[in-house]
């Protein structure tokens, strides 16, 4: 299309898993005879909007991790990349690594396996008309906010309360400002959203699905395998 503007994938994979237990992390885990992660490059591979994708993985894990680029065969990875202390410092190392070209970014983590292209194609058609979008599901239960000691403070309203998922998507000038004010005012935020409000700019959510899971727990892994099944029929 005529002034599309060329979009990559920020996957990040360098967290230790600790919520999953054992020694392996999750996203090295098995799922139906490939890695979590494997699954979720694959995604990437398949859309054609993509153009690049950079990982963003522990140290002790680059070289395993540039060993499945060459078994898969993936030919848009740019770059295989140290991450950082914190999540936020990992997404800053994958956009020092992105190529000059790209100019739409969508940062992903690596272990939420079940994006689809029409979820990539409509946060990059929204991040070309908002400040930036994000991918997210209305809230199904009560939501209560508590103090330390588990005590209800308040009961937000809960048709305004959503839960947000990746990809998270931005123009890459909007994403590299946002990161830099955050590193001089000392910002963590929870995600990239948060960073980019910090910044000053409005986020756009849409609808993503129930089904597009960041997988944390072995229960997940199971209903990983239960869509898996679902979309081989």
């Amino acid at each position: 299309m005529e002034g599309e503007r060329i979009s990559a994938a920020i996957i990040v994979a360098a967290g230790q898993g600790k919520r999953m237990g054992g020694k392996t992390r999750k996203q090295f885990l098995m799922l139906e005879g490939k890695e979590i992660l494997a699954h979720t490059v694959d995604r990437f591979e398949e859309f054609s909007k993509i153009k690049e994708i950079v990982l963003v993985i522990g140290r002790d894990d680059i070289e395993s991790v540039k060993a499945m680029v060459r078994k898969y065969g993936w030919k848009k990875i740019s770059a295989v990349v140290c991450g950082g202390k914190e999540r936020q410092d990992s997404v800053k190392c994958g956009l020092k690594a992105l190529s000059l070209a790209s100019e739409v970014v969508l940062i992903h983590d690596g272990v939420r396996p079940f994006v689809t292209e029409e979820m990539i194609n409509c946060s990059i058609d929204a991040a070309q008309n908002f400040d930036g979008c994000v991918l997210g599901v209305p809230a199904k239960d009560t939501i209560k906010i508590c103090d330390k000691d588990g005590m209800v403070l308040e009961t937000p309203d809960r048709s305004t309360v959503w839960h947000i998922q990746t990809p998270q998507t931005f123009s890459r000038d909007l994403i590299e400002k946002a990161y830099e004010k955050a590193e001089k005012d000392g910002f963590f935020g929870t995600d990239d959203a948060s960073v980019v409000e910090h910044y000053g700019a409005k986020i756009k959510v849409i609808h993503g699905s129930y089904q597009n899971i960041k997988i944390t727990t072995r229960e997940d892994i199971l209903m990983g395998a239960c869509f898996l099944e679902e979309e081989r029929k």
